[in-house]
C-alpha cells in the first residue's frame, strides 16, 4: 500500500519525533509501507515524519536492486568523521536538490526491524542517506544547511513548480 508523502511546508515536517517504545504489528506493516513508498517514489530514504508519523524510525535502501532494506528505530550516530559534499534531494521537497556537506563515515546505532541492536559503519551515499533521514527525525530539513540566500532561491522556483502543478 502505498502512503502520501507530507511534502513541504507541511509543519509535521518540523517535528522532533518520539522514540519508539516497543514494537508492534502496526509499525511492522507501516514499514513495509514505507519501503513500498519509498521504491514507488525512487528514494532510497523515507522517515516517519514524511508519512505522518512522529516516531523516530526511518527506512533506507541505497542499493540499485532495492536489496538492502533498512529499518532504523531511534537511530543515532556515535561517531562522525571526514566530510563529503554530496547533491541531495528530498521527497518531501520534490524537484529540489542542492550541494550538501556531511561527513562521510559515520557510526550508526539503533534497533533495527526485530527491536534488536545493531550498530553499523556508513560511508558515501548510505551515510549522506542516514544522516539525511535522522535529520528528518528531528524535524531539520536538507535546505536547512543552505545559506538564506540559496534556500529562498530554491523554495521560490519550488513554490512556482508547486503551482504550476496545481493549475
Amino acid at each position: 500500500m502505498l502512503l502520501d508523502i507530507v511534502l513541504h511546508p507541511d509543519e509535521r515536517l518540523r517535528t522532533r519525533c518520539t522514540p519508539v517504545t516497543e514494537m508492534t504489528d502496526r509499525l511492522d506493516t507501516l514499514f513495509t509501507h514505507m519501503f513500498e513508498t519509498m521504491y514507488d517514489a525512487e528514494g532510497v530514504g523515507l522517515a516517519s515524519t514524511q508519512v505522518g508519523e512522529s516516531l523516530r524510525f526511518c527506512v533506507v535502501d541505497v542499493s540499485e536492486d532495492r536489496s538492502q532494506p533498512l529499518v532504523l528505530i531511534n537511530p543515532e550516530i556515535v561517531a562522525a568523521k571526514n566530510s563529503i559534499s554530496w547533491k541531495e534531494g528530498c521527497l518531501s521537497i520534490p524537484e529540489v536538490y542542492a550541494e550538501i556537506v556531511r561527513p562521510k563515515n559515520i557510526l550508526v546505532r539503533a534497533l533495527d526491524r526485530d527491536f534488536k541492536p545493531i550498530e553499523f559503519e556508513a560511508d558515501e551515499l548510505l551515510s549522506v542517506c542516514i544522516q539525511h533521514e535522522i535529520d528528518h527525525l528531528d524535524g531539520k530539513l536538507f535546505i536547512d544547511y543552505l545559506s538564506a540566500l540559496k534556500r529562498r532561491r530554491l523554495m521560490d522556483k519550488y513554490q512556482k513548480q508547486q503551482r504550476e502543478e496545481q493549475a
